[in-house]
C-alpha cells in the first residue's frame, strides 16, 4: 500500500511542474485524493459491501469535485490534474498511466446493466472537458483533444479531436505520430478545412483572372 502512495506521488511530481513537495500533493491535489478513496471504494465494492462503497464515492465528490463509482475500474498511476467536474461511470476501465484534465466524462449512452461505459488503454491522455461515451476502446498512447466528444473507438496511437470527434494523427493517417498533448497545437479539423477552402478559391480567382486576360488578348482590334 505505501509503495503505491509513494508511486502516486512521485507521478503527480513528474507530471505536474506546479508540485513542489510531497506533503503538498497530499494535502492540497484532490485528483489524488480521490483516487486514493475510490480504491477503497473500490475495494468495498467488489466485496458487495454497496452501500458504504457508494457513500465514500459521494462523499469524495463533495470534498474533491471528482465523481468515480466505486465500480470503475482504475490502473496504477492515473493522474488527474485540476479534476474538478471529472465523472467516470461505474463500468468504465482505465489502465496505467492515464491522465485526465478536469471536466474529462467517461461516461454512458444506455441503461443496460452491463458494460456501458468506455475502456481507457495505457498511457492514454484526456484533454479538458473530452466527453467518452459508451462502450468504447481508447487505444494505448491515444490523445484526445479538449471538448472532443467522442462516440466511436479511437485507435492506438491515434489523436481524435472535434464534435463528434474524429481521428486526425494516427498510423493509418499520413501524419506525424500521436505525441504529448499540446493543447495550443492540436489539429483543428474544421478550421483545416476552411483553410483548404479558403486556398482552393484563391487558386480559382487566379484561374479566373488568367482566362480574362487570355480571351481579351483575342479581340478584335476595333474591340480593344
Amino acid at each position: 500500500m505505501l509503495t503505491r502512495l509513494k508511486e502516486d506521488v512521485n507521478n503527480a511530481l513528474a507530471m505536474d511542474p506546479a508540485a513542489r513537495n510531497w506533503w503538498e500533493i497530499i494535502t492540497c491535489y484532490p485528483g489524488i485524493q480521490a483516487i486514493w478513496w475510490h480504491r477503497i471504494a473500490h475495494w468495498l465494492w467488489m466485496h458487495h459491501l454497496r452501500w458504504p462503497a457508494r457513500y465514500i464515492s459521494h462523499i469524495t465528490r463533495f470534498r474533491t469535485g471528482i465523481e468515480i463509482h466505486p465500480g470503475a475500474t482504475i490502473g496504477r498511476r492515473v493522474f488527474i490534474d485540476h479534476g474538478m467536474g471529472v465523472v467516470i461511470g461505474e463500468t468504465a476501465e482505465i489502465g496505467d498511466d492515464v491522465l485526465l484534465y478536469k471536466g474529462a466524462v467517461l461516461g454512458g449512452i444506455s441503461l443496460n446493466k452491463g458494460k456501458r461505459h468506455p475502456t481507457i488503454g495505457n498511457c492514454v491522455i484526456i484533454g479538458s472537458n473530452a466527453v467518452i461515451l459508451g462502450p468504447i476502446t481508447i487505444g494505448d498512447n491515444a490523445r484526445i483533444g479538449s471538448g472532443a466528444v467522442v462516440l466511436k473507438p479511437v485507435p492506438p496511437d491515434s489523436t481524435a479531436v472535434g464534435v463528434p470527434a474524429r481521428v486526425v494523427r494516427g498510423p493509418h493517417i499520413e501524419s506525424k505520430p500521436a505525441v504529448a498533448l499540446q493543447h495550443d497545437r492540436m489539429p483543428d479539423p474544421v478550421a483545416e478545412m476552411y483553410r483548404s477552402l479558403d486556398e482552393r478559391l484563391r487558386q480559382l480567382e487566379d484561374e479566373l483572372v488568367a482566362i480574362r486576360a487570355e480571351n481579351e488578348g483575342r479581340l478584335p482590334e476595333h474591340q480593344n
